[in-house]
């Protein structure tokens, strides 16, 4: 696809960048058989090809109206489209790069950018958000049905030994994970531990920079990803052999620390080499040797795949190894490439599409009557668990040597 920049691009680096993403389109129309968005209603606009000629038009007229902005916060970033396409599409980088531009040319009304603001704040610090976990887990019996069911029920936590082994890697504590579900990362440590790894994190290390990138504050999102490789930089020099995500969201963002800072002379390098040491949980443990793991309990498990850990990751067979490895029964699923509705800050900012996805997903995920479900990212599990009737819990907890509260 062929871009002419309009003056205001011509000398920029997001035009440049944006003229490049768009050279790869071949207009096949693909990727509209695979985006969820498409699928939900027919609107060519809330397509991937869609979504390109917005872009497209953007930087070529140097204009845009809130009609853009509409269609491009509609699209859920799952990258499926990426997959299907026969020419290597970047489309989550452009979609991105169209979002930030929009935002300049067609500014929110103010109710849009407090909103935004708040999730931005809120969600990447634990400690705003945990208090506010608490907080709706105390209230939870008095609050709305479905309030009330968009907080998680708080789950016994298990000790976390203490060792000392000759391997050593880095974990991402996150943050709505460290926050509404850390018994995954204490499941990641024991897991570890049981294997003679050790598991730590990096004091300063927090948010991935995906929560601030994705809502069109780029900048924010760069600092982001800055503070954490300076956190970790210390410990990769003095041998962490990875970087170690257990939140399939945030490990598709550390993945590609290397592209986001390609342009930055002071952390492309650093960042390029966290890029290669970036692995989700289940990518480490597919190397190992897991006899030292037995699942605690056998049930009939629903595999739910998030769109990071597919489209992103490729992670997603990885997963459904180790688990009948342990001796899991994993039960029959369908469309398991489209999305959930989680995305991230999407089931906040796009409700009613959203809990349609998360409809048609539970239908996929239960037909053949599953007893609990297993996903590896904590939107997807808050987002399912919030109208499931089984209980949906991250899939390493089980592998975890203490035994999975049921709840």
């Amino acid at each position: 696809m062929h871009v002419e920049l309009h003056p205001r691009y011509q000398n920029t680096t997001e035009g440049q960048r944006g003229a490049e993403l768009l050279s790869a389109c071949v207009h096949c129309g693909f990727c509209l058989a695979t985006c969820p968005t498409y699928l939900d209603t027919p609107d060519e606009r809330d397509s991937p090809r869609g979504r390109i000629y917005l872009v497209k038009n953007l930087l070529e007229q140097g204009d845009a109206s809130a009609l853009t902005r509409q269609h491009l916060d509609r699209c859920l970033t799952c990258r499926s489209c990426e997959t299907t396409c026969p020419s290597g599409m970047q489309y989550g980088a452009l979609v991105d790069l169209g979002r930030g531009l929009v935002d300049e040319l067609a500014p929110r009304p103010w109710w849009q950018r407090i909103t935004r603001l708040a999730l931005r704040k809120t969600l990447t610090s634990p400690r705003l958000f945990q208090p506010l976990i608490r907080l709706g887990q105390m209230l939870r019996p008095v609050l709305p049905k479905a309030l009330a069911q968009a907080v998680p029920a708080p789950r016994q936590r298990h000790p976390t030994p203490s060792s000392q082994h000759r391997r050593r890697v880095l974990l991402l504590d996150g943050c709505v994970q460290a926050a509404a579900t850390p018994q995954t990362n204490d499941a990641v440590i024991r897991i570890l531990n049981a294997l003679g790894i050790d598991g730590e994190f990096s004091v300063g290390a927090g948010c991935c920079g995906a929560v601030n990138y994705h809502l069109g504050a780029h900048d924010d999102g760069l600092d982001d990803m800055r503070r954490n490789i300076d956190a970790w930089w210390p410990a990769i020099e003095a041998g962490a052999e990875a970087v170690v995500t257990s939140a399939s969201g945030c490990g598709a963002t550390v993945h590609e620390y290397g592209q986001y800072l390609v342009g930055d002379p002071d952390y492309a390098t650093r960042a390029a080499k966290i890029s290669e040491l970036a692995v989700d949980i289940a990518q480490l443990l597919a190397s190992e040797d897991l006899t030292p793991l037995t699942a605690q309990t056998q049930p009939r498990v629903a595999l739910h795949t998030p769109c990071t850990l597919q489209h992103v990751l490729g992670a997603d067979e990885a997963v459904r190894s180790i688990l009948q490895g342990a001796g899991i029964e994993l039960t029959q699923t369908c469309d398991d490439h489209l999305c959930c509705g989680s995305a991230g800050t999407y089931s906040l900012l796009q409700p009613e599409r959203s809990q349609r996805l998360r409809e048609r997903k539970i239908a996929a995920l239960t037909g053949d009557a599953p007893e609990r479900i297993v996903t590896a990212n904590v939107g997807c599990q808050l987002h399912l668990d919030a109208a499931a009737t089984q209980p949906v819990h991250h899939w390493v907890e089980l592998l975890d040597p203490s035994p999975v509260d049921p709840a």
